[in-house]
Protein backbone atom coordinates (compact mmCIF):
# COMPACT_ATOMS: atom_id res chain seq x y z
CA UNK A 1 0.00 0.00 0.00
CA UNK A 2 1.27 3.78 -0.46
CA UNK A 3 2.61 5.65 2.22
CA UNK A 4 -0.70 7.53 3.49
CA UNK A 5 -0.60 11.48 3.45
CA UNK A 6 -0.49 12.78 7.31
CA UNK A 7 -4.03 13.86 7.05
CA UNK A 8 -5.29 10.60 6.13
CA UNK A 9 -2.45 9.21 8.83
CA UNK A 10 -4.55 11.02 11.43
CA UNK A 11 -8.15 9.66 10.68
CA UNK A 12 -6.06 5.98 10.83
CA UNK A 13 -4.91 6.73 14.39
CA UNK A 14 -8.29 6.40 15.52
CA UNK A 15 -8.22 2.70 14.43
CA UNK A 16 -5.16 1.47 15.49
CA UNK A 17 -5.82 1.42 19.19
CA UNK A 18 -8.06 -1.69 17.90
CA UNK A 19 -6.30 -4.92 17.53
CA UNK A 20 -8.68 -6.27 15.56
CA UNK A 21 -7.81 -3.58 12.48
CA UNK A 22 -4.64 -4.10 10.32
CA UNK A 23 -3.37 -0.94 8.75
CA UNK A 24 -0.40 -0.65 6.32
CA UNK A 25 0.75 2.55 8.53
CA UNK A 26 1.61 2.13 12.10
CA UNK A 27 0.00 -1.01 13.25
CA UNK A 28 0.87 -1.77 16.77
CA UNK A 29 1.31 -5.58 17.87
CA UNK A 30 1.37 -5.43 21.00
CA UNK A 31 -0.67 -5.89 24.37
CA UNK A 32 -0.33 -6.23 28.36
CA UNK A 33 -1.01 -7.71 31.83
CA UNK A 34 0.39 -7.59 35.23
CA UNK A 35 -0.42 -6.68 38.77
CA UNK A 36 0.11 -6.49 42.11
CA UNK A 37 2.84 -4.64 42.63
CA UNK A 38 4.13 -6.10 45.90
CA UNK A 39 6.57 -4.58 48.18
CA UNK A 40 10.80 -4.78 48.18
CA UNK A 41 13.07 -4.13 51.38
CA UNK A 42 12.90 -0.45 52.34
CA UNK A 43 15.05 1.64 51.06
CA UNK A 44 17.06 -0.63 49.02
CA UNK A 45 15.13 -2.53 46.82
CA UNK A 46 11.99 -0.46 45.53
CA UNK A 47 10.43 0.98 42.77
CA UNK A 48 7.82 3.47 42.31
CA UNK A 49 4.97 3.98 39.51
CA UNK A 50 6.35 6.47 37.00
CA UNK A 51 9.82 5.22 36.92
CA UNK A 52 9.40 3.79 33.39
CA UNK A 53 9.98 4.05 29.66
CA UNK A 54 10.41 2.50 26.60
CA UNK A 55 13.58 1.64 24.15
CA UNK A 56 12.57 1.63 20.28
CA UNK A 57 14.91 -0.01 17.84
CA UNK A 58 14.65 0.06 14.02
CA UNK A 59 14.37 -2.97 12.37
CA UNK A 60 14.87 -3.87 8.88
CA UNK A 61 11.61 -6.05 7.86
CA UNK A 62 13.46 -8.35 5.30
CA UNK A 63 15.09 -10.27 7.44
CA UNK A 64 14.64 -8.25 11.03
CA UNK A 65 17.97 -7.06 11.87
CA UNK A 66 18.17 -4.12 13.94
CA UNK A 67 20.02 -1.08 11.64
CA UNK A 68 20.40 1.45 14.48
CA UNK A 69 21.03 2.19 17.75
CA UNK A 70 18.27 1.62 20.40
CA UNK A 71 17.17 4.93 22.03
CA UNK A 72 15.65 4.89 25.60
CA UNK A 73 12.39 7.49 26.17
CA UNK A 74 11.19 8.44 29.51
CA UNK A 75 9.01 11.19 30.82
CA UNK A 76 11.75 11.57 34.39
CA UNK A 77 14.73 12.80 34.31
CA UNK A 78 17.12 9.76 34.65
CA UNK A 79 20.74 11.17 35.42
CA UNK A 80 21.34 9.34 38.69
CA UNK A 81 21.34 6.10 36.53
CA UNK A 82 24.28 4.07 38.27
CA UNK A 83 24.03 1.05 36.80
CA UNK A 84 22.73 -0.15 32.98
CA UNK A 85 23.15 -2.69 30.41
CA UNK A 86 24.73 -0.55 27.62
CA UNK A 87 22.06 -0.18 24.28
CA UNK A 88 20.69 -3.87 23.26
CA UNK A 89 17.75 -4.73 22.50
CA UNK A 90 15.70 -8.21 22.74
CA UNK A 91 16.77 -8.87 18.94
CA UNK A 92 20.85 -8.27 19.85
CA UNK A 93 20.43 -10.98 23.09
CA UNK A 94 18.75 -13.09 20.76
CA UNK A 95 21.67 -12.64 18.41
CA UNK A 96 23.98 -13.81 21.11
CA UNK A 97 25.05 -10.16 22.64
CA UNK A 98 25.70 -11.16 26.23
CA UNK A 99 24.67 -9.20 28.99
CA UNK A 100 27.64 -6.13 30.15
CA UNK A 101 26.84 -3.98 33.14
CA UNK A 102 28.30 -0.34 32.86
CA UNK A 103 28.49 2.66 35.03
CA UNK A 104 29.23 4.88 31.99
CA UNK A 105 26.22 7.38 31.55
CA UNK A 106 23.16 6.85 30.83
CA UNK A 107 21.57 8.49 27.80
CA UNK A 108 18.12 8.94 27.40
CA UNK A 109 15.40 10.92 25.64
CA UNK A 110 12.26 13.19 27.38
CA UNK A 111 10.20 13.02 24.02
CA UNK A 112 8.28 16.16 23.65
CA UNK A 113 4.92 14.29 23.94
CA UNK A 114 5.08 12.43 27.13
CA UNK A 115 4.66 8.77 27.23
CA UNK A 116 1.62 7.06 28.57
CA UNK A 117 1.93 4.72 31.49
CA UNK A 118 4.09 1.68 30.35
CA UNK A 119 3.96 -0.29 33.97
CA UNK A 120 1.12 -0.08 36.05
CA UNK A 121 1.58 -1.15 39.71
CA UNK A 122 -2.28 -2.29 39.20
CA UNK A 123 -1.36 -3.76 35.97
CA UNK A 124 -3.90 -1.63 34.16
CA UNK A 125 -1.78 0.53 32.05
CA UNK A 126 -4.13 1.55 28.96
CA UNK A 127 -2.67 -0.33 26.23
CA UNK A 128 -4.52 1.56 23.99
CA UNK A 129 -2.79 4.60 24.96
CA UNK A 130 0.23 2.69 23.99
CA UNK A 131 -0.54 1.57 21.31
CA UNK A 132 -1.89 5.07 19.79
CA UNK A 133 1.47 6.98 20.89
CA UNK A 134 4.00 4.71 18.82
CA UNK A 135 1.54 4.66 15.74
CA UNK A 136 1.25 8.69 15.72
CA UNK A 137 3.24 10.39 13.35
CA UNK A 138 4.83 13.03 15.92
CA UNK A 139 5.96 10.13 17.88
CA UNK A 140 7.70 8.51 15.13
CA UNK A 141 9.03 11.45 13.55
CA UNK A 142 10.65 12.23 16.44
CA UNK A 143 12.21 8.72 16.93
CA UNK A 144 13.57 9.07 13.14
CA UNK A 145 15.13 12.70 13.91
CA UNK A 146 16.95 10.88 16.95
CA UNK A 147 18.12 8.29 14.90
CA UNK A 148 18.88 9.89 12.05
CA UNK A 149 16.70 8.78 9.56
CA UNK A 150 13.89 10.53 8.03
CA UNK A 151 9.76 9.81 8.52
CA UNK A 152 9.28 8.88 5.17
CA UNK A 153 12.18 6.11 5.11
CA UNK A 154 11.28 4.87 8.67
CA UNK A 155 7.65 4.75 7.27
CA UNK A 156 8.21 3.15 3.47
CA UNK A 157 7.30 -0.29 4.91
CA UNK A 158 10.82 -1.35 4.54
CA UNK A 159 11.39 -1.15 8.53
CA UNK A 160 9.62 -1.72 12.07
CA UNK A 161 9.68 -0.13 15.09
CA UNK A 162 10.72 -2.80 18.43
CA UNK A 163 9.65 -1.04 21.17
CA UNK A 164 10.55 -2.42 24.65
CA UNK A 165 9.12 -1.52 28.47
CA UNK A 166 12.37 -0.35 30.60
CA UNK A 167 12.08 0.07 34.72
CA UNK A 168 14.04 2.33 36.29
CA UNK A 169 14.51 0.71 39.85
CA UNK A 170 16.50 0.72 43.06
CA UNK A 171 18.10 -2.36 44.02
CA UNK A 172 20.78 -3.12 46.56
CA UNK A 173 20.35 0.57 47.51
CA UNK A 174 21.95 1.43 43.36
CA UNK A 175 19.81 3.09 40.62
CA UNK A 176 19.50 0.57 37.65
CA UNK A 177 18.00 0.30 34.11
CA UNK A 178 16.42 -2.09 32.54
CA UNK A 179 14.53 -3.71 29.96
CA UNK A 180 12.38 -6.50 31.00
CA UNK A 181 15.08 -9.05 29.11
CA UNK A 182 18.04 -7.71 30.79
CA UNK A 183 16.14 -7.80 34.45
CA UNK A 184 15.71 -11.93 33.00
CA UNK A 185 19.36 -12.42 31.91
CA UNK A 186 20.53 -10.34 35.31
CA UNK A 187 18.53 -12.60 37.26
CA UNK A 188 20.41 -15.42 35.46
CA UNK A 189 23.55 -13.87 36.73
CA UNK A 190 22.65 -13.78 40.30
CA UNK A 191 20.93 -17.12 40.34
CA UNK A 192 17.58 -15.44 41.28
CA UNK A 193 19.07 -12.52 43.29
CA UNK A 194 16.79 -9.85 41.70
CA UNK A 195 13.41 -12.04 41.51
CA UNK A 196 14.08 -12.76 45.09
CA UNK A 197 14.00 -9.23 46.11
CA UNK A 198 11.93 -7.37 43.04
CA UNK A 199 9.61 -10.42 41.60
CA UNK A 200 6.17 -8.30 41.26
CA UNK A 201 8.32 -5.99 39.15
CA UNK A 202 11.37 -7.64 37.55
CA UNK A 203 9.52 -10.60 36.67
CA UNK A 204 5.60 -9.52 36.24
CA UNK A 205 4.61 -5.81 35.41
CA UNK A 206 7.76 -5.23 33.76
CA UNK A 207 7.78 -8.51 31.09
CA UNK A 208 3.88 -8.15 30.99
CA UNK A 209 3.62 -4.23 30.32
CA UNK A 210 3.99 -5.17 26.72
CA UNK A 211 3.91 -8.48 24.68
CA UNK A 212 2.54 -9.91 20.94
CA UNK A 213 -0.70 -10.38 19.97
CA UNK A 214 0.66 -12.21 16.51
CA UNK A 215 3.90 -13.31 16.08
CA UNK A 216 6.84 -11.85 14.54
CA UNK A 217 10.66 -10.81 15.02
CA UNK A 218 10.76 -14.64 15.33
CA UNK A 219 8.99 -14.08 18.84
CA UNK A 220 5.66 -15.66 19.55
CA UNK A 221 1.83 -14.62 19.94
CA UNK A 222 2.42 -14.79 24.18
CA UNK A 223 -1.02 -16.91 25.62
CA UNK A 224 0.40 -17.45 29.07
CA UNK A 225 -0.96 -15.89 32.45
CA UNK A 226 -1.05 -12.24 32.31
CA UNK A 227 -1.43 -12.01 36.19
CA UNK A 228 1.38 -14.18 37.80
CA UNK A 229 5.26 -13.96 37.54
CA UNK A 230 7.06 -15.59 34.80
CA UNK A 231 9.82 -17.18 34.65
CA UNK A 232 13.72 -16.08 33.22
CA UNK A 233 13.00 -18.53 30.11
CA UNK A 234 9.62 -17.42 29.56
CA UNK A 235 10.43 -13.59 29.74
CA UNK A 236 13.36 -13.90 27.59
CA UNK A 237 11.86 -16.08 24.76
CA UNK A 238 8.24 -14.70 24.92
CA UNK A 239 7.83 -10.85 26.79
CA UNK A 240 8.82 -7.63 26.88
CA UNK A 241 8.68 -6.36 23.75
CA UNK A 242 6.00 -4.83 20.83
CA UNK A 243 6.23 -3.84 17.63
CA UNK A 244 4.83 -1.38 15.13
CA UNK A 245 5.18 -2.15 11.82
CA UNK A 246 4.02 0.22 8.12
CA UNK A 247 2.46 -2.72 5.81
CA UNK A 248 0.88 -5.59 5.59
CA UNK A 249 2.77 -8.62 5.53
CA UNK A 250 2.37 -9.81 1.61
CA UNK A 251 1.64 -13.26 2.69
CA UNK A 252 4.01 -15.09 0.11
CA UNK A 253 5.60 -18.47 1.22
CA UNK A 254 9.42 -18.11 -0.02
CA UNK A 255 10.78 -20.73 -2.99
CA UNK A 256 13.36 -21.80 -0.80
CA UNK A 257 13.98 -24.12 2.44
CA UNK A 258 12.40 -22.42 5.33
CA UNK A 259 14.55 -23.58 7.52
CA UNK A 260 13.81 -22.02 11.16
CA UNK A 261 11.07 -24.07 12.32
CA UNK A 262 11.61 -25.49 15.50
CA UNK A 263 10.94 -28.73 15.11
CA UNK A 264 12.01 -29.09 11.05
CA UNK A 265 14.85 -31.15 10.61
CA UNK A 266 16.88 -32.03 7.52
CA UNK A 267 17.43 -36.34 6.66
CA UNK A 268 20.23 -38.11 7.88
CA UNK A 269 21.27 -34.95 10.29
CA UNK A 270 22.20 -34.77 14.08
CA UNK A 271 19.80 -32.67 15.34
CA UNK A 272 19.07 -31.10 19.00
CA UNK A 273 14.91 -31.24 20.01
CA UNK A 274 13.94 -29.06 23.33
CA UNK A 275 11.72 -28.54 25.35
CA UNK A 276 11.23 -25.81 28.40
CA UNK A 277 10.39 -27.34 31.90
CA UNK A 278 8.54 -24.95 34.24
CA UNK A 279 7.67 -25.20 38.23
CA UNK A 280 5.93 -23.22 40.21
CA UNK A 281 7.71 -25.44 43.24
CA UNK A 282 11.36 -26.38 44.10
CA UNK A 283 12.46 -29.28 42.38
CA UNK A 284 15.71 -30.08 44.53
CA UNK A 285 18.07 -32.92 44.27
CA UNK A 286 16.35 -34.50 46.91
CA UNK A 287 13.65 -35.35 44.47
CA UNK A 288 14.71 -34.69 40.77
CA UNK A 289 13.06 -34.22 38.12
CA UNK A 290 13.06 -36.67 34.91
CA UNK A 291 11.54 -36.15 31.36
CA UNK A 292 11.20 -38.78 28.82
CA UNK A 293 11.87 -37.78 25.14
CA UNK A 294 9.93 -40.74 23.18
CA UNK A 295 11.42 -40.55 19.63
CA UNK A 296 9.92 -42.36 16.66
CA UNK A 297 10.77 -46.21 18.64
CA UNK A 298 13.98 -44.87 20.93
CA UNK A 299 13.65 -43.31 24.44
CA UNK A 300 15.67 -41.17 25.81
CA UNK A 301 15.50 -40.14 29.54
CA UNK A 302 17.22 -36.77 31.25
CA UNK A 303 17.66 -37.11 34.91
CA UNK A 304 18.76 -35.61 37.97
CA UNK A 305 16.95 -32.37 36.57
CA UNK A 306 17.04 -29.38 39.62
CA UNK A 307 15.14 -26.06 39.26
CA UNK A 308 14.13 -23.33 41.98
CA UNK A 309 10.51 -22.10 42.32
CA UNK A 310 8.70 -20.63 39.76
CA UNK A 311 11.43 -20.86 37.19
CA UNK A 312 12.54 -23.05 34.59
CA UNK A 313 15.33 -24.30 31.97
CA UNK A 314 15.18 -25.84 28.39
CA UNK A 315 15.62 -29.94 28.46
CA UNK A 316 17.12 -31.59 25.55
CA UNK A 317 17.80 -34.87 23.49
CA UNK A 318 20.27 -35.26 20.63
CA UNK A 319 19.40 -37.63 17.91
CA UNK A 320 20.15 -38.46 14.46
CA UNK A 321 16.97 -38.16 11.61
CA UNK A 322 15.98 -40.67 9.22
CA UNK A 323 17.61 -40.93 5.75
CA UNK A 324 14.19 -39.98 3.92
CA UNK A 325 11.67 -37.78 4.95
CA UNK A 326 8.89 -37.70 6.85
CA UNK A 327 7.13 -37.22 10.11
CA UNK A 328 9.06 -38.48 13.37
CA UNK A 329 6.24 -38.21 15.95
CA UNK A 330 8.17 -37.63 19.69
CA UNK A 331 6.20 -38.00 22.68
CA UNK A 332 7.93 -35.99 25.44
CA UNK A 333 6.99 -36.51 29.74
CA UNK A 334 7.87 -35.31 32.83
CA UNK A 335 7.33 -36.68 36.74
CA UNK A 336 7.54 -33.31 38.08
CA UNK A 337 6.60 -29.10 36.53
CA UNK A 338 5.20 -28.48 33.59
CA UNK A 339 6.29 -28.90 30.20
CA UNK A 340 6.18 -26.56 27.31
CA UNK A 341 5.27 -29.27 25.10
CA UNK A 342 4.22 -32.95 25.18
CA UNK A 343 3.57 -34.09 21.54
CA UNK A 344 5.93 -32.88 18.65
CA UNK A 345 5.33 -33.92 14.73
CA UNK A 346 9.26 -33.31 13.49
CA UNK A 347 8.84 -32.92 9.70
CA UNK A 348 11.78 -34.34 8.54
CA UNK A 349 12.71 -32.89 5.01
CA UNK A 350 14.95 -33.80 1.88
CA UNK A 351 16.23 -30.75 0.19
CA UNK A 352 18.02 -32.17 -2.88
CA UNK A 353 14.76 -31.74 -4.87
CA UNK A 354 15.62 -28.42 -6.52
CA UNK A 355 18.88 -28.94 -8.81
CA UNK A 356 19.83 -26.79 -11.83
CA UNK A 357 19.27 -27.98 -15.07
CA UNK A 358 22.36 -28.79 -17.82
CA UNK A 359 23.31 -25.71 -19.23
CA UNK A 360 23.92 -25.61 -22.96
CA UNK A 361 25.58 -23.79 -25.87
CA UNK A 362 21.81 -22.76 -26.99
CA UNK A 363 20.88 -21.16 -23.82
CA UNK A 364 20.14 -17.42 -23.91
CA UNK A 365 19.19 -14.80 -21.44
CA UNK A 366 19.35 -11.79 -23.28
CA UNK A 367 17.16 -9.75 -20.40
CA UNK A 368 19.27 -10.88 -17.66
CA UNK A 369 19.93 -8.20 -14.88
CA UNK A 370 21.57 -8.87 -11.86
CA UNK A 371 19.96 -9.71 -8.47
CA UNK A 372 20.83 -8.47 -4.73
CA UNK A 373 22.35 -11.12 -2.97
CA UNK A 374 19.96 -12.86 -0.54
CA UNK A 375 19.86 -11.97 3.07
CA UNK A 376 18.31 -14.00 5.00
CA UNK A 377 18.25 -14.22 8.97
CA UNK A 378 21.69 -15.42 10.73
CA UNK A 379 22.11 -16.60 13.96
CA UNK A 380 25.96 -17.08 14.95
CA UNK A 381 25.55 -17.71 18.78
CA UNK A 382 22.88 -19.14 20.68
CA UNK A 383 22.94 -19.27 24.52
CA UNK A 384 21.07 -21.59 27.53
CA UNK A 385 22.11 -22.71 30.68
CA UNK A 386 20.54 -25.49 33.20
CA UNK A 387 20.02 -25.21 36.97
CA UNK A 388 22.36 -27.15 39.90
CA UNK A 389 21.89 -26.64 43.35
CA UNK A 390 24.28 -27.04 46.62
CA UNK A 391 23.15 -26.98 50.03
CA UNK A 392 23.68 -24.63 52.22
CA UNK A 393 24.31 -25.74 55.97
CA UNK A 394 23.09 -23.73 58.50
CA UNK A 395 22.92 -25.72 62.02
CA UNK A 396 20.29 -24.62 64.88
CA UNK A 397 20.15 -25.77 68.05
CA UNK A 398 16.65 -26.78 69.40
CA UNK A 399 16.37 -27.15 72.83
CA UNK A 400 14.84 -29.85 75.33
CA UNK A 401 14.51 -28.93 78.44
CA UNK A 402 13.87 -31.91 80.84
CA UNK A 403 13.77 -32.22 85.07
CA UNK A 404 16.34 -34.53 86.45
CA UNK A 405 17.08 -35.80 89.69
CA UNK A 406 19.71 -38.08 91.22
CA UNK A 407 19.78 -40.86 93.88
CA UNK A 408 22.69 -42.11 95.69
CA UNK A 409 24.00 -46.12 95.33
CA UNK A 410 21.26 -46.99 97.94
CA UNK A 411 18.26 -45.33 96.34
CA UNK A 412 17.49 -42.57 98.05
CA UNK A 413 17.31 -38.70 96.81
CA UNK A 414 20.51 -37.10 97.20
CA UNK A 415 18.96 -33.29 95.87
CA UNK A 416 15.66 -32.35 94.39
CA UNK A 417 16.92 -32.45 90.66
CA UNK A 418 17.38 -30.19 88.02
CA UNK A 419 16.26 -28.69 84.60
CA UNK A 420 18.84 -30.85 81.29
CA UNK A 421 18.88 -29.66 78.04
CA UNK A 422 18.54 -32.95 76.14
CA UNK A 423 18.19 -30.68 72.72
CA UNK A 424 19.80 -31.69 69.54
CA UNK A 425 22.03 -29.42 66.34
CA UNK A 426 19.15 -29.70 63.65
CA UNK A 427 20.49 -28.69 59.91
CA UNK A 428 17.82 -26.43 58.69
CA UNK A 429 19.95 -24.96 55.57
CA UNK A 430 18.73 -24.42 52.28
CA UNK A 431 19.66 -24.71 48.68
CA UNK A 432 21.43 -22.45 46.65
CA UNK A 433 20.91 -22.17 43.48
CA UNK A 434 23.60 -21.76 40.32
CA UNK A 435 22.61 -20.95 36.82
CA UNK A 436 25.34 -22.50 34.65
CA UNK A 437 25.15 -20.40 31.53
CA UNK A 438 26.40 -21.95 28.13
CA UNK A 439 27.35 -20.37 25.00
CA UNK A 440 27.78 -21.74 21.17
CA UNK A 441 29.17 -19.68 18.29
CA UNK A 442 29.26 -20.67 14.56
CA UNK A 443 32.21 -19.50 12.37
CA UNK A 444 31.43 -20.42 8.88
CA UNK A 445 33.68 -19.28 5.93
CA UNK A 446 33.12 -19.89 1.82
CA UNK A 447 35.81 -20.13 -0.89
CA UNK A 448 34.10 -19.93 -4.14
CA UNK A 449 37.08 -20.56 -7.48
CA UNK A 450 37.21 -22.22 -10.99
CA UNK A 451 37.24 -25.53 -11.65
CA UNK A 452 40.75 -26.97 -11.83
CA UNK A 453 39.37 -28.30 -15.15
CA UNK A 454 39.38 -24.59 -16.68
CA UNK A 455 42.54 -24.23 -18.63
CA UNK A 456 42.46 -20.69 -18.84
CA UNK A 457 41.58 -19.79 -15.23
CA UNK A 458 43.46 -17.33 -13.57
CA UNK A 459 43.45 -16.91 -9.86
CA UNK A 460 39.87 -16.27 -9.45
CA UNK A 461 39.35 -14.55 -13.42
CA UNK A 462 37.87 -17.29 -15.25
CA UNK A 463 35.50 -17.51 -18.63
CA UNK A 464 31.75 -18.30 -18.96
CA UNK A 465 31.32 -21.93 -19.46
CA UNK A 466 33.61 -23.48 -17.43
CA UNK A 467 33.22 -24.54 -14.16
CA UNK A 468 32.91 -23.49 -10.53
CA UNK A 469 34.19 -25.45 -7.18
CA UNK A 470 32.80 -24.25 -3.81
CA UNK A 471 34.65 -24.89 -0.35
CA UNK A 472 32.05 -23.97 2.97
CA UNK A 473 33.88 -24.71 6.23
CA UNK A 474 32.34 -24.28 9.74
CA UNK A 475 33.24 -24.38 13.69
CA UNK A 476 31.18 -24.56 16.26
CA UNK A 477 33.11 -23.60 19.67
CA UNK A 478 32.11 -21.77 23.00
CA UNK A 479 31.22 -22.93 26.59
CA UNK A 480 29.39 -26.15 26.00
CA UNK A 481 30.29 -29.37 26.01
CA UNK A 482 30.07 -31.64 22.78
CA UNK A 483 27.08 -33.22 24.06
CA UNK A 484 25.15 -30.37 24.13
CA UNK A 485 25.66 -29.33 20.42
CA UNK A 486 26.09 -30.75 17.05
CA UNK A 487 28.84 -29.47 13.90
CA UNK A 488 27.56 -27.56 11.02
CA UNK A 489 26.17 -30.18 8.53
CA UNK A 490 23.95 -28.63 5.64
CA UNK A 491 24.99 -25.73 3.34
CA UNK A 492 22.95 -24.99 -0.01
CA UNK A 493 24.05 -22.67 -2.60
CA UNK A 494 22.24 -20.50 -4.96
CA UNK A 495 23.16 -18.73 -8.24
CA UNK A 496 22.88 -15.39 -10.14
CA UNK A 497 21.75 -16.61 -13.21
CA UNK A 498 18.28 -17.79 -11.53
CA UNK A 499 18.23 -14.90 -9.38
CA UNK A 500 19.26 -16.72 -6.30
CA UNK A 501 15.77 -18.04 -6.51
CA UNK A 502 14.07 -21.55 -8.00
CA UNK A 503 17.08 -23.98 -8.13
CA UNK A 504 19.55 -24.41 -5.38
CA UNK A 505 22.51 -26.88 -5.34
CA UNK A 506 22.81 -28.82 -1.53
CA UNK A 507 26.39 -29.33 -0.80
CA UNK A 508 27.99 -32.11 0.67
CA UNK A 509 29.28 -32.90 3.96
CA UNK A 510 32.63 -33.98 3.50
CA UNK A 511 34.14 -33.78 6.86
CA UNK A 512 31.28 -34.17 9.69
CA UNK A 513 33.09 -33.70 12.30
CA UNK A 514 33.65 -30.69 14.22
CA UNK A 515 35.00 -28.18 12.79
CA UNK A 516 33.16 -29.63 9.30
CA UNK A 517 33.11 -29.01 5.44
CA UNK A 518 31.14 -28.95 2.40
CA UNK A 519 31.41 -29.00 -1.23
CA UNK A 520 29.00 -29.16 -3.83
CA UNK A 521 28.01 -32.94 -4.85
CA UNK A 522 29.37 -34.76 -7.67
CA UNK A 523 27.84 -32.92 -10.77
CA UNK A 524 26.06 -35.65 -12.68
CA UNK A 525 26.44 -33.65 -15.99
CA UNK A 526 30.41 -33.22 -15.32
CA UNK A 527 32.57 -35.47 -17.86
CA UNK A 528 35.35 -35.97 -15.15
CA UNK A 529 32.80 -36.34 -12.24
CA UNK A 530 33.92 -32.89 -10.62
CA UNK A 531 32.49 -31.03 -7.65
CA UNK A 532 31.54 -27.70 -9.78
CA UNK A 533 28.65 -25.88 -11.09
CA UNK A 534 28.85 -24.96 -14.24
CA UNK A 535 28.52 -21.52 -14.94
CA UNK A 536 26.61 -20.76 -18.17
CA UNK A 537 27.62 -19.94 -21.36
CA UNK A 538 25.40 -16.32 -21.54
CA UNK A 539 26.75 -14.87 -18.81
CA UNK A 540 27.63 -11.11 -18.70
CA UNK A 541 31.55 -10.14 -18.29
CA UNK A 542 32.18 -9.20 -14.29
CA UNK A 543 31.26 -10.43 -11.23
CA UNK A 544 29.58 -14.37 -11.04
CA UNK A 545 28.52 -14.39 -7.37
CA UNK A 546 27.53 -17.52 -5.47
CA UNK A 547 25.75 -17.15 -1.71
CA UNK A 548 25.20 -20.23 0.59
CA UNK A 549 22.72 -20.54 3.49
CA UNK A 550 24.71 -22.60 5.72
CA UNK A 551 22.70 -24.59 8.68
CA UNK A 552 22.01 -27.09 10.86
CA UNK A 553 24.66 -26.47 13.47
CA UNK A 554 22.05 -27.46 16.47
CA UNK A 555 22.12 -26.41 20.19
CA UNK A 556 19.45 -26.97 22.67
CA UNK A 557 18.52 -23.04 21.80
CA UNK A 558 18.14 -23.75 18.14
CA UNK A 559 20.29 -23.73 15.11
CA UNK A 560 23.32 -21.75 14.19
CA UNK A 561 22.46 -20.45 10.85
CA UNK A 562 25.38 -18.25 8.30
CA UNK A 563 25.20 -16.45 5.41
CA UNK A 564 27.94 -16.62 2.91
CA UNK A 565 29.06 -15.38 -0.20
CA UNK A 566 31.84 -15.54 -2.56
CA UNK A 567 32.79 -14.69 -5.85
CA UNK A 568 34.60 -15.31 -9.57
CA UNK A 569 35.08 -12.75 -12.11
CA UNK A 570 33.80 -13.43 -15.71
CA UNK A 571 35.96 -12.38 -18.55
CA UNK A 572 34.81 -13.89 -22.29
CA UNK A 573 33.47 -17.09 -22.44
CA UNK A 574 34.77 -20.72 -23.31
CA UNK A 575 34.61 -20.42 -27.38
CA UNK A 576 37.87 -17.91 -26.82
CA UNK A 577 39.90 -21.13 -25.88
CA UNK A 578 38.77 -22.64 -29.71
CA UNK A 579 40.51 -22.06 -32.95
CA UNK A 580 38.96 -23.49 -36.03
CA UNK A 581 41.02 -23.34 -39.30
CA UNK A 582 42.45 -25.45 -41.87
CA UNK A 583 45.93 -26.77 -40.93
CA UNK A 584 48.98 -25.33 -42.50
CA UNK A 585 50.98 -27.99 -44.25
CA UNK A 586 55.13 -27.72 -45.59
Amino acid sequence: MKRIISALLCLFLLFCAFPTFVFAEGEGNVDNGGGGMGEGEAGKNFWNPGQDGCRVTVIRASDNKPVTTPIDLTNKDESNIYFHFEKKSKLHYKSGATLAISTSKYIYTVPSKGLPTIIEDNGNANIDAIRSYFCSSETIKQIAQIVGASYETITNGNYKLLIEPIAYITFGGQRYAMTATEAALYDQKLSGGLRAKMKDLSHKNLPLAMFLEKADLGYPAYTGSRTSAQSNSTIISSLGLGVVKFREDEGEEPDDPVITANYTYRVDTDVVTSVELSTSSEIDPDSPARVTFRVGGATYNVTNIVIPEDESQLVWVKWHTPSTPQTVNISVSSNKGSLSATSIAAKVENLNTHEPPDPTARDRNDGFSAATLPDKPEYLSRSWGVWSARWHEYLVWHENWVWRTHADGTGEWVDKGKWVDKGKWKDEGWWDWTFNRYAASLTANMSLLPDDKAPTASGKIMKSGYGVKVSVTGDVDGSAPNSHITGLQTAVAYFPEWQYKSYWRLLDLTRSDNPSALQFKTNKYSTYNRRVHFTPLWFPDGKYEVSVYAFDAWTPAGMLVANLSDYVTIRGNLYDDWHVGPQLVE
